[in-house]
């Protein structure tokens, strides 16, 4: 169990509404077999939640973009667009190819 810092009253507020998106984005829809299952998807989905997923309040942008994410587009947009499947296909990640 993890306690809250002092004098950070916003802290739980953050901690309970991680807590919500990964039950609503993830283990609701996953059947957990046991504990092992449950940390191999939470690593998987906190990875995701913190290099690829947007956030509204960082502009859309994720917390820690990946680095291909960070490659540059050019101005033709001819570049290809991969799908990367997490999950077994529940999270699915979308970057420009190399």
């Amino acid at each position: 169990m993890m306690r809250i810092p002092l004098r950070a009253p916003q802290a739980n507020g953050v901690a309970e509404r991680f807590v919500r998106t990964v039950r609503t984005e993830c283990l609701d829809w996953l059947l957990i077999l046991n504990q092992q299952y449950l940390e191999t998807t939470l690593s998987t989905f906190v990875m995701h939640y913190n290099t690829h997923r947007p956030h509204r309040g960082l502009d859309l942008r994720s917390p820690q973009p990946a680095l291909l994410a960070r490659a540059s587009v050019t101005d033709s947009h001819d570049g290809v667009v991969q799908r990367r499947d997490r999950l077994g296909g529940l999270i699915h990640e979308y970057v420009l190819a190399a």
